[in-house]
């Protein structure tokens, strides 16, 4: 029996609301009978991307962040030490309020193998360069603090030193490696998943400086400004690969409930709706991705795809 189309999975984006949303899709292909055969991702996508292709079971890793304390990722400096660097110091070398140690550990915890290239699937997170301020796809070396890297939020934390280089969370460059697996890997599809907040215009600051944590929301303004070239607006559009291969790129733009700084409540909800949005997205386009992936392209394939997810709303 010869084996079916290869999909790879890009996951975006979308700080911890992206964390429960990713785990929420990834649940919905592994139900649906999706086969992954590669996976990049960025910021809370790089980290919930390296964790799966590491070959760690995805219920397990559900179980983990339905229960995990703050304590567990977020380490912020005291408030005498705070003090200390804005005040006395003036902040000078003063780059994050919380070190990336607690993180990488919680990471590497979670993992269920130290390296990229012993992943069970392909695997590559992006990162910014702060040296060079150039985009940074890793592939090789020890994963928990490549994937820490690329999640490493700007003022929340300290920015990841790794062979002599720093880096910090790949939104501040790219939403999402979209071109980082499809052609390496001949792949025949590619779904992305998108769930970076829209805060764009004075609508999207205006509700920022109205929740809790309006500095992370603020942050998420700065972030995810950026409208990337993929998007349509629609809960799913497919695109042309943009590196030539001719590859389709499903992408799915989810409506997911709101969650806030830091993650105490509300990510199972999340996690839940990211998964029932991607079943019914996905549901009437399971027989051209699973036997001729070129067949997305057929508009029909999409205005049913449309129609069952508005009859599921």
């Amino acid at each position: 029996m010869s084996e079916g189309p290869r999909i790879g999975v890009v996951l975006s984006s979308g700080g911890g609301r992206g964390v429960y949303a990713h785990t929420g899709f990834l649940l919905a292909l592994q139900k649906m009978g999706i086969q992954v055969s590669g996976i990049a991702g960025c910021s809370a996508g790089a980290l919930v991307g390296g964790v799966v292709a590491s070959g760690t079971p995805l219920p397990h890793w559900a179980e983990t962040i339905a229960r995990v304390r703050t304590a567990e990722y977020w380490s912020p400096d005291g408030w005498s030490r705070l003090v200390w660097q804005l005040g006395v110091n003036k902040g000078r070398g003063y780059t994050g309020l919380s070190d990336t140690a607690t993180a990488v550990d919680f990471v590497r915890r979670n993992l269920a193998v130290r390296n990229f290239e012993e992943c069970a699937i392909p695997f590559y997170s992006m990162a910014m360069n702060l040296s060079t301020g150039a985009k940074t796809i890793f592939s090789s070396g020890e994963l928990a603090p490549r994937i820490m890297a690329s999640a490493a939020m700007p003022v929340l934390y300290r920015p990841v030193l790794i062979e002599g280089e720093s880096y910090t969370d790949g939104a501040t460059i790219e939403l999402a490696p979209s071109e980082a697996i499809c052609c390496k890997h001949e792949l025949d599809a590619l779904i992305l998943h998108h769930t970076a907040v829209n805060r764009a215009g004075r609508n999207g600051l205006t509700r920022a400086v109205s929740r809790p944590w309006s500095l992370v929301e603020i942050l998420y303004v700065l972030l995810y400004r950026q409208r990337p070239w993929y998007l349509s607006g629609q809960p799913l559009s497919v695109q042309p690969c943009p590196g030539g291969c001719g590859a389709p790129i499903m992408v799915l733009e989810p409506t997911l409930p709101d969650l806030n700084w830091p993650l105490s409540v509300g990510g199972p909800e999340v996690q839940a709706a990211a998964m029932s949005q991607a079943e019914q997205v996905l549901e009437p386009c399971m027989a051209a991705l699973l036997s001729e992936p070129q067949r997305l392209f057929e508009s029909s394939t999409l205005t049913r795809s449309e129609e069952m997810l508005g009859e599921g709303c």
